[in-house]
């Protein structure tokens, strides 16, 4: 664990970039954890052209990577990592990974909305029996057998290519007839994983545990059965992502974090901005804004003030 940071910060999208660029340019010690530079809502955007100060369109990638390089100049500390577990109620939190636990003051939460729900059949009634949203928790689970990964976006290639070290063999399959994620040949390569593109998921079966997938060949317009011990779901989806909390903080009725109107949550020393929070409209800019918030929050909480911090340059 070692040392204690002034704010972790969960998420490597705008709002959580915006949180460690405040944060670390008034000296707090920050460290943002982040389970992909490529796998939020920006990331697949392939187009930002209303972003105040943009001169031209950008790809949403190309703007996440201007507001981590920003966040690190400043001083921010960024780690590739999943976060799978977190104690919050302390007045120093604990995070962890797959890998190390983190210690801090506050915590911002900014892990967006990329969740889903359940829309095959079975997966809901099969989550935690063999259906995972997460190939880097549930890896070492299914040692020698053979798992599915549904999706094609670059996450989903990088979780395949985990799987493999563990498993016997690793099916990706996705609806689509191509890869949309570039610059994985290597992985594509690796050989217990078998592609299967134009296959269409149609339900996942098993009584306690994952039995078998039914999928539609959509190309031959059949059937096909494939047995299987694991499905790992990375289709894309709206929902808060939220799991990792244990519902330690209050969520409101769409499952997603309850704030007032300085980020607060109803955990002190938690703070939460962008599209994890119950917001009504969904855009960077505002995504910003909310981090930007909640860092000047965090910075008050931390040095008791009786009001945030406006001048960051003289600090």
């Amino acid at each position: 664990m070692g040392e204690t940071y002034d704010v972790v910060i969960i998420g490597g999208g705008p709002a959580g970039l915006t949180a460690a660029q405040y944060a670390s340019r008034c000296r707090l010690k920050t460290l943002v954890l982040d389970k992909s530079k490529s796998a939020g809502a920006l990331a697949y955007t392939s187009k930002i052209e209303n972003y105040p100060g943009l001169h031209k369109p950008v790809s949403g990638k190309e703007l996440l990577d201007l507001f981590r390089k920003q966040a690190i100049e400043f001083g921010a500390e960024y780690i590739e990592a999943q976060v799978v577990g977190a104690r919050l109620s302390e007045p120093i939190k604990e995070i962890f990974t797959m890998d190390n636990s983190y210690l801090a003051k506050t915590v911002i939460i900014a892990t967006g909305a990329m969740g889903r729900k359940a829309s095959i059949k079975g997966e809901a009634e099969l989550l935690g029996r063999g259906v995972s949203y997460c190939a880097i928790c549930d890896a070492a689970f299914y040692r020698g057998k053979t798992v599915c990964v549904l999706g094609n976006s670059e996450e989903a290639v990088k979780e395949a290519g985990l799987l493999t070290r563990f498993v016997k063999t690793v099916y990706l399959i996705s609806p689509q007839i191509k890869v949309t994620a570039g610059g994985y040949e290597d992985v594509l390569k690796i050989p217990n994983l078998i592609l299967l593109l134009g296959h269409q998921p149609i339900e996942i079966k098993g009584d306690d545990a994952v039995k078998e997938i039914v999928l539609k060949n959509k190309e031959k317009d059949e059937e096909v059965i494939l047995p299987m011990d694991g499905v790992f779901v990375y289709l894309h989806g709206s929902k808060p992502i939220v799991d990792f909390l244990n519902q330690e903080v209050k969520l409101g009725d769409e499952g997603c974090i309850l704030v007032n109107e300085t980020m607060e949550t109803s955990i002190d020393g938690v703070f939460c901005a962008g599209d994890v929070t119950c917001v009504e409209v969904r855009q960077v800019v505002i995504a910003a804004g909310a981090g930007c918030m909640a860092a000047l929050s965090a910075e008050k909480y931390i040095h008791n003030r009786k009001q945030r911090k406006q001048d960051w340059g003289k600090s």
